[in-house]
Formats: C-alpha cells, sequence, structure tokens
C-alpha cells in the first residue's frame, strides 16, 4: 500500500502547499513541505509526506499513515517508507525503498521522452477526457482570478486556490519538482489520466509568481480511485520557510541510504515494492 499511496500523493502534490507567511524562505530556497492526502472527504489522510528542500536538491520521505511493523522499522522504533531524491542539477531522479535496500535511477531524458509520447498517444485516444487532458491548450476550460484557477474537463475538476510565494525563486523551485513528481508519477504507474492538465495548472501559477493554498480534484470516470463514482482528492500543504531540528540529520541519513542502497532497474523496484506491500 505505501508504493499506492506515494501515487496518489503524486496525483495532487504537483499542485498544493500552504504558505506561512510569518517569514520569507531562505534565500537559498531551502524550506521543507509536509503534504496529506484526503479522499471524498475522509477525516484520515491516505497518505502523507514530509518534502526537504536543500542545495537544489529535493527529498521527498514518504510517511506511512501507520505504522507497519512487518514493513520493517529504523532505530528507535521509526516506520521506513520509500524516498525520492530529486536532483536537477545533475538531471536526475532516485527511488530508494530503505526496507529492501535497494534503488533505481531515472534520468531527465527519460520523462521527456515519456512526456512527448503520452501527449502524441492522448490526443489520438477515442476516450474524450483522455484526448482533452492530452492538452496542449487548456484555456477554454480555465478560469483564472487573482487568487484562484478552476480547470474543468469532460469528467473532471480542478479547483486550485494560491497565494504569493516568499520569492520568486521559490516559486520556480516548487514548481520543477512538483512537474517532475507528476512525470514519475505517470512512468511508475501507466494509465493514469495524462499529468499535462496538472502541469498547465503548475505554470499558470508559477507565472504569477505564486503558490496554490488548496488543491481539490474531482474526477468521474473509469480512472478514478473508487470506480463508478465521483471521487474527490484534496491536498493539504504546509510550507515552512526554514528547516526544522531534525531534518538536516534526516537528509544525511538518506544520503547514506542512497550511498549504500542495491542499483535496480525500475521494474525491479515497482515490483519489489508491490511485494513487500502484500
Amino acid at each position: 500500500m505505501k508504493m499506492i499511496a506515494r501515487l496518489v500523493l503524486f496525483l495532487v502534490t504537483a499542485i498544493g502547499l500552504v504558505p506561512d507567511r510569518s517569514a520569507a524562505a531562505d534565500s537559498d530556497g531551502t524550506f521543507r513541505v509536509e503534504s496529506q492526502v484526503f479522499v471524498n472527504g475522509a477525516e484520515q489522510p491516505v497518505s502523507q509526506s514530509l518534502t526537504l528542500f536543500r542545495d537544489g536538491i529535493a527529498w521527498d520521505f514518504l510517511e506511512p499513515v501507520t505504522a507497519n511493523k512487518s514493513s520493517g522499522e529504523a532505530d528507535g522504533g521509526v516506520t521506513l517508507g520509500e524516498i525520492v531524491l530529486h536532483d536537477p542539477a545533475r538531471d536526475r531522479v532516485v527511488l530508494i525503498d530503505p526496507v529492501r535496500n535497494v534503488k533505481t535511477h531515472i534520468d531527465a531524458i527519460r520523462l521527456e521522452r515519456l512526456s512527448v509520447s503520452l501527449a502524441s498517444w492522448a490526443r489520438k485516444s477515442d476516450d474524450r477526457l483522455v484526448r482533452w487532458a492530452g492538452g496542449p491548450d487548456f484555456g477554454d476550460g480555465m478560469t483564472e482570478s487573482r487568487e484562484q484557477i478552476e480547470l474543468a474537463g469532460p469528467r473532471v475538476r480542478y479547483a486550485v486556490d494560491f497565494a504569493a510565494a516568499p520569492t520568486a525563486d521559490v516559486a520556480g523551485i516548487y514548481r520543477r519538482f512538483a512537474d517532475t513528481a507528476i512525470l514519475l508519477k505517470a512512468l511508475v504507474q501507466p494509465g493514469g489520466l495524462p499529468p499535462f492538465p496538472r502541469l498547465a495548472i503548475n505554470r499558470r501559477i508559477a507565472v504569477a509568481g505564486g503558490i496554490p493554498t488548496a488543491v481539490v480534484l474531482e474526477i468521474d470516470s473509469r480512472m478514478a480511485v473508487l470506480p463508478g463514482r465521483a471521487n474527490i482528492l484534496r491536498c493539504v500543504h504546509k510550507f515552512h520557510p526554514r528547516l526544522l531540528t531534525g531534518d538536516l540529520a534526516r537528509i544525511e541519513e538518506a544520503e547514506s541510504r542512497v550511498a549504500v542502497a542495491e542499483p535496480v532497474d525500475l521494474a525491479e523496484f515497482v515490483k519489489v515494492s508491490a511485494t513487500r506491500d502484500e
């Protein structure tokens, strides 16, 4: 279930966080984002994560909603979840499974090629929703004000409230992370809704110098989380303008796990993670 939870989180995380207006983010782009995803109005999240931004790198930690000892625990009883390293300077993403001690690398060109092939496929689809989601133009379905963007298509609706980012750099850094995350989701879990509507929203918000404060995604399609009924995904994020006590130690621990994890290809990584979650 952990891999499924991460993919659900990718579905919405790419367009949402809540800024803390008490202080501006550090000038070097160091900040943190805590994320939770809720389905159909439930009070308990189906997934949650912590993303730490430092030195141009984003460390994305999936944190299990409930501890599961059978999945393995770190020292001190902290349950381990998947880690995703976003390293744009090296044009790579690294997925790490610390329980099985394996990792897989995905370079930027692979995601770029995926984007091109997905767009070509979607625009030829017989399904109106898939064809619409292939883009490239969403102008007719998008309404925008100073603090909100709505994007409506066949059987789908996005509603995003946003506010000014602490700095233009922060808006750009988060947008790059968010775009990569949503393309990664499309690669790891093929067959879902194409990512282009969310990428279009990311672009419009970044151009406005903003970051989202609330995101709701309503889906009524065969691709919904619960087929045959309308589904509502709500993403809640908390933005902190700097790293907190313990975050640096967590990054150092993640770096050590990247160094020692056994490299595998993506198919093997997904297979191992799925087997562990059964």
